[in-house]
């Protein structure tokens, strides 16, 4: 897998994250440094956890479902994709001023969830996980600390347009994976 396909795939699990971080800046009353470094810590820490823990149960399945490897890479991407999709579209969440470790861990695990079922199938493209999961882990942490100043300065109608985008990214990288696959097409990129 190239650099800017993964670096695609960060951004795009990055968007939940992002969108929280939105959601988190737009309820602080009083914004401190320690908001977006600790959603930073929190959302980045488990984008990069996740993709390792699904790539070691992706390893151990690997001989047994590698003829259609491109098929479920295909397959979870697009969930993925269409679920965020389907956030963008849906009601605006309830705002939330806590920042502490029971809320930032339920939400870092509920952002994160995606990126297990991306470690799997990379483990099924042969990506060698550590640095995927470190430009992961690295990206969401940055636009996490990111997300937190721009919903306090400009509110949560960025919210919708990051999941939005992050699916449609994560679809047209599924579509790429199997088209190659399948030998239908070769993308220079």
């Amino acid at each position: 897998m190239r650099l800017l396909e993964l670096l695609l795939i960060a951004v795009g699990l990055s968007m939940d994250a992002f969108a929280v971080s939105v959601c988190k800046g737009l309820s602080v009353r009083r914004l401190e440094v320690r908001h977006a470094l600790l959603a930073g810590l929190y959302f980045g820490g488990f984008q990069f956890l996740m993709p390792v823990i699904g790539w070691l149960l992706g390893v151990r399945f690997e001989h047994l479902i590698q003829s259609v490897d491109h098929w479920i890479a295909f397959g979870l991407l697009s969930i993925i994709g269409l679920s965020m999709i389907r956030e963008s579209r849906s009601q605006a969440e309830e705002l939330n001023d806590d920042f502490g470790f029971k809320t930032m861990l339920l939400l870092a695990v509920a952002t994160s969830i995606d990126a297990l079922a991306v470690g799997v199938t990379f483990a099924f493209l042969q990506v060698s996980i550590l640095p995927a999961a470190g430009l992961i882990g690295v990206t969401t942490f940055l636009l996490s600390a990111l997300g937190i100043y721009i919903g306090s300065v400009f509110g949560a109608r960025f919210k919708s347009g990051a999941e939005l985008a992050g699916g449609v990214i994560l679809i047209l990288i599924g579509l790429k994976i199997l088209l190659e696959h399948l030998g239908l097409v070769k993308f220079p990129f």
